[in-house]
């Protein structure tokens, strides 16, 4: 089925439920129209979307940050697995894309990304994920040129003694199973909240059968003990603790090890007197000490690439914190000030043959540092009833160390690192403007903004790469972005439509390239190199949505992006397709059902071996058309029931961006990391 083809049946598709809605009876009463299984999101502000990660979302109900981001338009996710992929934004991804766990930042350990930050969100333990888009905010963190994810935690107060529990369960295809739970007591001053989830799955198959390499088990716990002495105050303090296991498709080894201890101390006033009307302030720490093998969970079995079994052990430590005041209105301006600050830290250890089974008695070896402190402001000025201007800029002074000694070439040469204990240090604005404009006698609302983000090169770019003339990719120059922002979100009676396009230019941009020729003595070799070039990208999202007072709904979202890398003359790599999403059903009080299509065309606009730190493009990709099924039902006042099944036409596809499969034994080695063939799953709640 090709995609022209795919749009002609689900556009009929989506007619025949629009007959039926207009043949619906008019004797029903209103109800409560809250949605019980997430397909897609809507923008609520300009250029930001939120959604409640604890719902049943379709696809499968997530298991991590980057599933729990599938359903949102203009995102992708690069599969290496069953769990652990990198999610992507208009075609931007690693730091490009920012990601903060409760206002803390977390990084993997891996230098390959085994463990991107979202491979350490547990979506169940959160309550709001909100996604900013573009270069249009300051006071998230630096570096986001393509935007902010927030998974965010609302704060807790109580108004007197109480206790409250939340299950949820997911069960599904290929020995998936999740168990989560949340207990809160306290009263209006104290308040203990305790989260835990279980999540597990054997290797799933495609729509052909064959199995990929994709078991995985993690879990997570967290403790928060708060302090609430007044309605406008709150003192915080949590202990988190994660770890897991992961089968990957893609690579030489698997994950082991996803050990993460996290600890956050965070302070709010709000309703304050003065010239301060709000103080949020945080510290926090994480430490991330992943390892990976290529033993413990696949046959071993020597090749050229690894000839005994291998061990490696990275460890990241971050640290940091941030403060912002929310000034009290002089005017018509409202203002933010804030500054934030972190540090990291990168080791690592390896073992090889026997000496595995005794790795934790090597001795570290630290390779990296990083340091970055922020100062930024961001401002919302009324022009007028219905019109606002909203501006902010940033200034990060980065520094960062190399400390390594010697660096491997190839698979086994060591060579002097020529960068060795040498330091560099950059001083990288940011701003933004945006203008928007609430449409009178309607509820619509216009923006436009331009926004400016440089970005420095993160450990995956500086330290992970070589560069075209160099075995060290440290002098990397930093990454600049200017973007152009506009939308639109209208509202006609049952009808919505949620628009945003843009136009970002992108100076020195960091193009990751595997298979660059260089020389070592008298013979040519394959190298990974980091280098800057300049690109173009451009596109947008585009949803139109319709919902009746009698719970029937229907939608359509389309979702393009196009990059050039002016540099090269080549097309911008790892730049999905577009994407097209239809779907509609019905929702009431007690019950819901609904169906989902997923279309996305082909993708012949590529530049081989090129791409980013995830991975690069490795050839055309064909299009693909997906059906899913869902329905819920409230059981009682305490219980719900959500079921579905993915993929019901058993398709066989994978993603444009999804990593190169790998030759693993006991596995059928494929061009790319297939999705999962149908699944079926259901999803058990309670809230007492």
């Amino acid at each position: 089925m090709n995609f022209k083809t795919s749009i002609y049946l689900a556009t009929a598709t989506s007619l025949l439920a629009s007959n039926a809605l207009a043949q619906e009876t008019q004797t029903e009463e209103t109800v409560d129209l809250a949605p019980v299984v997430v397909t897609s999101s809507s923008g609520v502000e300009a250029g930001q979307i939120t959604f409640d990660p604890r719902l049943a979302i379709q696809p499968l109900p997530a298991n991590d940050g980057a599933d729990a981001l599938k359903h949102v338009t203009g995102f992708s996710v690069i599969r290496k697995g069953g769990t652990d992929g990198d999610p992507t934004f208009r075609g931007m991804a690693g730091s490009r894309l920012g990601i903060l766990l409760d206002g803390a930042c977390t990084l993997g350990g891996c230098g390959n990304r085994m463990d991107p930050p979202t491979a350490y969100v547990f979506p169940t333990s959160y309550d709001k994920v909100t996604v900013l888009k573009g270069p249009q905010s300051v006071q998230h963190g630096p570096g986001a040129s393509a935007g902010v994810v927030l998974f965010e935690r609302s704060a807790t107060r109580l108004t007197e003694e109480d206790i409250s529990l939340k299950l949820v369960s997911n069960f599904a295809s290929f020995g998936r199973s999740d168990v989560s739970s949340e207990a809160l007591v306290g009263n209006r001053n104290f308040y203990a909240r305790f989260q835990s989830s279980f999540s597990e799955s054997d290797d799933y198959e495609d729509g052909d059968g064959v199995a990929v390499s994709s078991a995985y088990e993690r879990w997570n716990a967290q403790l928060s003990l708060g302090y609430t002495p007044s309605e406008s105050s709150a003192l915080e303090f949590s202990i988190t603790q994660s770890d897991g296991e992961a089968a990957y498709a893609d690579r030489l080894m698997d994950g082991v090890a996803f050990d993460r201890s996290a600890y956050s101390l965070r302070y709010r006033e709000d309703q304050l007197s003065g010239p301060v009307r709000s103080i949020d302030a945080q510290v926090y720490y994480n430490y991330v000490d992943h390892v990976m093998d290529n033993f413990s969970l696949r046959e071993f079995t020597p090749s050229a690439m690894m000839a005994m079994p291998m061990l490696s052990n990275p460890d990241r430590q971050t640290y940091g914190g941030s403060v912002k005041f929310e000034l009290d209105r002089r005017g018509k301006l409202d203002s933010i000030l804030g500054v934030d600050a972190q540090h990291n830290r990168h080791r690592l250890r390896t073992a090889m043959g026997a000496a595995t089974a005794s790795y934790q008695d090597n001795a570290w070896t630290e390779d990296g540092t990083f340091d970055q402190i922020g100062l930024f402001g961001e401002f919302e000025y009324t022009l007028s009833d219905r019109d606002t201007l909203a501006f902010g800029a940033r200034l990060d002074s980065w520094e960062a160390t190399d400390k390594r000694a010697m660096i491997r070439v190839g698979m086994g040469n060591m060579m002097a690192n020529p960068t060795a204990n040498t330091s560099r240090s950059d001083v990288l604005p940011s701003a933004y403007l945006r203008f928007e404009r609430e449409l009178e006698n309607s509820d619509s609302k216009l923006y436009a903004g331009i926004g400016h983000s440089e970005r420095f090169p993160d450990y995956w770019e500086a330290f992970s790469k070589e560069s075209e003339t160099s075995i060290s990719a440290f002098n990397t120059l930093p990454e600049k972005v200017t973007q152009l922002d506009m939308g639109t979100l209208t509202r006609w009676g049952d009808f919505e439509l949620n628009l945003s396009t843009f136009l970002a230019n992108h100076q020195d941009f960091i193009l990751i390239e595997s298979g660059y020729p260089k020389t070592m003595g008298s013979m040519i070799r394959s190298a990974t190199v980091a280098r800057n070039i300049d690109a173009t990208t451009w596109g947008g999202e585009a949803k139109l949505s319709y919902q009746n007072e009698r719970g029937w709904y229907a939608s359509s979202s389309l979702a393009y992006t196009h990059g050039t890398n002016d540099t090269d003359g080549l097309p911008l790599a790892q730049i999905s397709p577009l994407e097209l999403t239809l779907e509609g059903g019905r929702r009431t009080e007690a019950w819901s059902f609904g169906w989902l299509a997923r279309l996305a065309d082909d993708q012949d606009r590529v530049a081989v071996n090129q791409g980013n730190i995830v991975g690069q493009d490795i050839g055309p990709s064909e299009s693909f058309a997906v059906l899913s099924l869902h329905s819920s039902y409230q059981v009682s006042e305490y219980w719900s029931l959500a079921a579905g099944v993915d993929n019901i036409l058993d398709e066989t596809y994978a993603e444009h961006i999804s990593r190169a499969g790998s030759m693993i034994a006991g596995y059928t080695q494929t061009t790319r990391i297939n999705e999962p063939g149908r699944t079926f799953w259901t999803r058990l709640s309670a809230e007492f």
